[in-house]
C-alpha cells in the first residue's frame, strides 16, 4: 500500500538560524572538503628493496638464484632471519629468538594431543590431494560444477585401511588440475599460469633450512598416523620453512578469487585452512605456514600484474562470468558463515604470536599488490585499492611479517571489504550498468579516519561497519545504505541526489547535521519499534521520504518516530511521501514536532481526534471499574498485595523527606491496590509493545490511563502536564492551583497536579514565567524531575554512564549521573544519552515505576499485584 503524506503546516517554534552544513548553490549541498594535504595522495612505493621490486623479479625465483640480493621470495621472507641462522647442514643451524621458534613448535605439540578423528581425516586429505582440486572448496555450492567442467579430479576419494603404512599419492593423470580446452580453460590455464615455473618454495627450503616439527622434537607420534609414509627418508632436501603445501593452496585460491571475485574471502578462508591442516598434521609449524602465505601473495600478484597475462586473466574472469556463476551447484558450502571465515582467517595471520618489534610502524604497501583487489573492488582505482590494503593491514612487530615491501602485513580478507579508514577525502563511483561489484557492493570494515566519503555514480554501496570518520558523507547519486548504527560515520551528511537508505536495527546515527536536496531520496526501512534515523544535529528536509515496514512488523496505531533530531532544529519538509508495507485500513502522515518527524498511524479502527486538540494532552481516563470484575493476569502471578504486617525489610528510604514521607507514598500505593482489586486494564494499542508489562502495572496503579478511545498511546512523547498528573498520583500529592505560580497552566486539565509539584519544589517553569504544559517532556527534564523527588546519593551504586552529549557543565548533568549510578536510566546508546529529545509515554511510566520500586517494600507490593 503505498500513501501519501498529508504534510501538516506545524513550524517549529524557535529555529536555529540557517544549518552550517548546507550551502545551497542550485540545489547542492556541500561539505567542506578535508584540510589533510594527504587526502588525495596514494599510498606511496615502499623504497625498493635490495632485490628489487618483487613483481619485477619474481621470475629470478630459481634454484640458480640463492642469495638474497637475487632471489626476490628469499629476500621477502628474510626477516625470519631475526629468529635463525641456517647452518652448513639440514640440522645445525642457531636459534636466534629461542622463545619465539620454542612456541612455534611447542604450538604443533599442543594441536597434534588434542586434534580430532575428523581433523585428521581433512588434514589427511589437503597433504594427499593437489592444491589446486581441495582450493576449489571455496567455490562452495560451485565446487562440483567446476570440477566436473574442467576434469580436475583426484584419485583420493577416501582413506585407505592401509593408509597408516602405505604412502599413497594422488594420481597421475595429466589433467588432475584441469583441462585447459574444457569451457572453462581459461580458469585453468590461469590457475596453472600463477603456479607456474617461479613459483615454486624450493630455493626458500634449500636456504632456510628449518627443519619440520616432528624432526625438532624428535617424535613422529606428532604427524597424523595416516601421514606417517610421508616422511622424506632425506631430510636435507626435506626443510620445513615455508611451507610449499600452503603456497600452492594460496596461489590456486588467489587464481579463482581473480575470476571469481563473489567468493573472494571464502576462497582466502579456504586456503587458510589447507595451510591450518599442515599444522593439523604434524607435517608444519606456524611460522612454516605463514611464510607459504607470504610467499604465495607476492609471487600470485606478480603473476596476475604481468602484462604477458593480462589477456589470460580477463578470459578467465570472462569465463567463470558467462558459465560457472549461471549454474545451479549442489556442492556443500562450508565457509557461507561470514564470522567464522573471518575469525579464522584473522588468526591464522600471526597464530597468536606476540610482536617483538615495535607495532607503530606505518603500514607500506607493495608495488603491484593492488592487482590482487582488482576484480573483488571494480569501482575503486588502483590507487584507491593501494588506499584500502594500507588501511586494512597489520599492525608491526610480529614475527617474519615485516618484510620491507609490506607482504607480510596485507590481510586480503579484511581488504575484501573496503577501506579501513578514510585517511583522506575518498570519492566512489559505482555504475550499476556494468554488474557485478560496480552494481552493488557492501564495506563491513570499521572505518575511521579524518576524511570523508562522497559517492557517486548508480550503483548502491552498503555500509555496516561500527565507522566514526570524521569527514562527513556525501550522497550524489546511487544508493547508499546504513546498516549499522554508526554506518556514516561522526560526521554530517548531505544528499543531494541518490538514495540515502537505512536497514539496521534500532537507530542509525548522524552525528552531525544532515540536509536533504531536492532530487534526493530517504529511504527507511522500519523492522521494529526503535527503528529510526537518529540526527545528532540539525536537519534540512527536502526531496522523497519513502517509509518501508517490513513484513513480519505491523506499528500499532499512534505515534511512530522515524527521525529524531536537535530539538528546535529543522527547516523544510520532505516534498514527497511514500509509504509502503502497511496493512489494509491502515493509514498514515507524517507529523513534524519540534524534535522529531514522526508518523502518525491509524489503524482504521482508532477514532479520530477531536479537532482543535493535540494528540496526547487530554486528561487520560483514569476512570473507576468494579473490584471484582476480574484479575489481572498480566503481572499479578495470582498473589494480591502483603498486609501492612508482612511487609518485608525496608531498606535505605530512597524519599527526600521534605518532598514525600516514605509512610506516605507506601499508602498511597497500598490504597492504589486495594482500590484496584483484581481489575485489569488493557489498552488496543499496547500489544506486545516492550513496555507492556509496565503500563499494566500503571494502570492499576492509577498511575496513568488511556484515552477514551480504548488507546494508550506509548510512543507519543509524554507532556510536561501528563507527567505532573503521573507524579502526583504516583506519589500521592494533594492537589494546588496551579494558577498560583504559573498563568499559563491555569486552565490545564492538570492544572492541581502542577500546582502540587510546583509547591513541593518538585517543578519549575521557565524564565517567561510559563509552565508550557503541552510541550514534550525532555528526557533532561524527566531525569531532573525524578532527582527531586528520590534521594539519588543513596541510591548510586558507584558506576555511571558516561554519556558524551551531557557534558559537565549540563544542567542536568548530575542528576543524569546519579540516576545513571541507580540503574534508573540508560542512554540511547552505550556513549549517548539525548537529553534534550522527548521521552516517549511508555518511556515516563518505565522510569516513574523504577523510582517507586527503589523502595523494597513498594516494589514487594507491586511485584505481587
Amino acid at each position: 500500500m503505498k500513501t501519501k503524506a498529508k504534510p501538516k503546516n506545524r513550524l517549529v517554534s524557535a529555529m536555529m538560524g540557517a544549518l552550517l552544513l548546507s550551502n545551497f548553490a542550485g540545489g547542492t549541498i556541500a561539505l567542506a572538503a578535508s584540510d589533510d594535504p594527504s587526502a588525495a595522495l596514494p599510498a606511496a612505493l615502499p623504497p625498493a628493496p635490495a632485490w628489487g621490486y618483487f613483481v619485477d623479479g619474481y621470475k629470478n625465483n630459481t634454484t640458480a638464484n640463492m642469495t638474497l640480493e637475487s632471489n626476490p621470495v628469499l629476500g621477502t621472507l628474510s626477516r625470519f632471519l631475526d629468529l635463525w641462522t641456517p647452518g652448513t647442514s639440514w640440522n645445525n643451524g642457531t636459534k636466534l629468538n629461542a622463545g619465539v621458534l620454542d612456541a612455534n613448535i611447542q604450538y604443533v605439540a599442543d594441536i597434534a594431543a588434542s586434534r580430532t578423528d575428523a581433523e585428521e581425516a581433512a588434514a589427511y586429505y589437503d597433504d594427499r590431494r593437489n592444491q589446486t582440486y581441495g582450493a576449489i572448496d571455496g567455490l562452495g555450492s560451485l565446487a562440483d560444477v567446476y570440477r566436473q567442467n574442467t576434469n580436475t579430479f583426484t584419485t583420493i576419494t577416501s582413506i585407505p585401511e592401509d593408509a597408516a603404512s602405505v604412502k599413497y599419492n594422488d594420481g597421475n593423470g595429466a589433467n588432475k588440475g584441469g583441462d585447459s580446452d574444457s569451457e572453462l580453460g581459461k580458469m585453468v590455464d590461469l590457475i596453472g599460469t600463477v603456479r607456474g615455473n617461479y613459483a615454486s618454495t624450493t630455493p626458500a627450503k634449500n636456504n632456510f633450512a628449518y627443519m619440520r616439527p616432528y624432526r625438532w622434537l624428535d617424535d613422529t607420534s606428532i604427524i597424523v598416523p595416516t601421514l606417517v609414509p610421508a616422511i622424506s627418508s632425506t631430510p636435507a632436501t626435506d626443510g620445513g620453512f615455508p611451507s610449499g603445501h600452503t603456497n600452492a593452496s594460496y596461489l590456486a585460491a588467489l587464481s579463482l578469487a581473480y575470476a571469481v571475485p563473489e567468493r573472494f574471502q571464502e576462497l582466502l578462508t579456504r586456503a587458510s585452512e589447507m595451510g591450518n591442516n599442515r599444522i593439523v598434521a604434524g607435517m608444519h609449524s606456524p611460522l612454516d605456514v605463514m611464510g607459504g602465505r607470504v610467499t604465495a601473495t607476492a609471487l600470485a600478484a606478480a603473476a596476475l600484474a604481468d602484462p604477458d597475462n593480462a589477456a589470460l586473466k580477463q578470459a578467465a574472469y570472462d569465463q567463470a562470468h558467462a558459465i560457472l556463476l549461471k549454474e545451479n551447484g549442489t556442492a556443500e558450502d562450508r565457509f557461507s558463515d561470514y564470522a567464522k571465515n573471518k575469525a579464522q582467517f584473522t588468526q591464522r595471520l600471526t597464530y597468536g604470536f606476540t610482536p617483538i618489534a615495535s607495532t607503530t610502524e606505518a603500514m607500506v604497501v607493495p608495488k603491484g599488490a593492488e592487482v590482487l583487489l582488482e576484480t573483488r573492488l571494480p569501482y575503486l582505482s588502483g590507487d584507491q585499492r593501494r588506499a584500502v590494503l594500507a588501511t586494512t593491514g597489520l599492525s608491526s612487530g610480529y614475527p617474519l611479517l615485516d618484510d620491507p615491501e609490506g607482504w607480510g602485513r596485507l590481510n586480503l580478507f579484511a581488504a575484501a571489504d573496503g577501506y579501513g579508514a578514510f585517511s583522506g577525502d575518498v570519492t566512489v563511483e559505482m555504475n550499476a550498468s556494468q554488474g557485478g561489484f560496480h552494481a552493488s557492493d557492501s564495506w563491513r570494515n570499521n572505518i575511521s579516519g579524518p576524511g570523508k566519503l562522497t559517492k557517486e555514480g548508480t550503483g548502491t554501496l552498503k555500509l555496516s561497519g561500527s565507522n566514526t570518520y570524521s569527514g562527513g558523507t556525501e550522497l550524489n547519486a546511487g544508493t547508499l545504505e546504513g546498516a549499522s548504527e554508526t554506518a556514516f560515520g561522526s560526521g554530517a551528511v548531505a544528499n543531494n541526489g541518490g538514495t540515502l537508505a537505512e536497514s539496521a536495527t534500532g537507530r542509525v546515527a548522524i552525528g552531525g547535521d544532515f540536509a536533504q536536496a531536492s532530487k534526493g531520496t530517504l529511504e527507511l526501512n522500519v523492522a521494529s519499534f526503535g527503528d529510526m534515523l537518529d540526527v545528532d544535529g540539525a536537519i534540512d528536509a527536502d526531496g522523497k521520504l519513502v517509509v518501508s515496514f517490513a513484513k513480519d512488523y505491523v506499528p500499532e496505531a499512534g505515534s511512530l518516530t522515524l527521525i529524531r533530531h536537535g530539538k528546535d532544529k529543522r527547516i523544510g519538509q520532505f516534498s514527497s511521501v511514500e509509504i509502503n508495507g502497511l496493512p489494509s485500513g491502515y493509514t498514515a502522515q507524517l507529523d513534524y514536532q519540534s524534535d522529531r518527524i514522526a508518523l502518525s498511524i491509524d489503524n482504521g479502527t482508532t477514532p479520530g481526534t477531536t479537532p482543535g486538540t493535540t494528540p496526547g494532552t487530554t486528561a487520560p481516563d483514569t476512570g473507576t471499574t468494579d473490584p471484582s470484575a476480574g484479575t489481572d493476569d498480566t503481572d499479578s502471578g495470582g498473589s494480591s498485595a502483603p498486609e501492612p504486617n508482612q511487609e518485608p525489610d525496608a531498606g535505605i528510604d530512597p524519599f527526600h523527606s521534605n518532598v514525600v514521607s516514605r509512610e506516605a507514598v507506601v499508602q498511597t500505593v497500598r490504597d492504589a491496590i486495594a482500590a484496584a482489586g483484581n481489575e485489569s486494564r488493557s489498552f488496543r494499542d499496547v500489544g506486545k509493545h516492550w513496555a507492556s508489562g509496565t503500563i499494566a502495572k500503571a494502570a492499576k496503579l492509577r498511575i496513568a490511563g488511556g484515552y477514551a478511545d480504548g488507546t494508550f498511546r506509548p510512543n507519543a512523547p509524554v507532556t510536561r502536564a501528563e507527567f505532573a498528573a503521573m507524579i502526583a498520583r504516583a506519589f500521592g500529592l494533594a492537589p494546588s492551583p496551579a494558577s498560583n505560580v504559573y498563568a499559563d497552566a491555569a486552565s490545564s486539565w492538570a492544572a492541581g497536579s502542577i500546582g502540587a509539584l510546583a509547591d513541593k519544589g518538585i517543578i519549575a517553569g521557565y524564565a517567561d514565567g510559563s509552565f508550557r504544559p503541552n510541550d514534550p517532556l525532555t528526557r533532561a527534564e524527566l531525569v531532573k524531575i525524578i532527582s527531586q523527588i528520590l534521594n539519588l546519593n543513596t541510591l548510586a551504586k558507584g558506576s555511571a554512564a558516561g554519556f558524551a552529549d551531557v557534558r559537565g557543565d549540563h544542567w542536568a548533568a548530575e542528576a543524569i549521573r546519579l540516576a545513571s549510578s541507580a540503574s534508573l536510566v540508560q542512554g540511547i546508546s552505550s556513549s549517548r544519552f539525548a537529553p534534550d529529545d522527548s521521552s516517549s509515554r511508555a518511556e515516563a511510566l518505565t522510569i516513574l515505576l523504577r523510582a517507586l520500586e527503589s523502595d523494597l517494600t513498594i516494589k514487594a507490593m507491586i511485584d505481587a499485584m
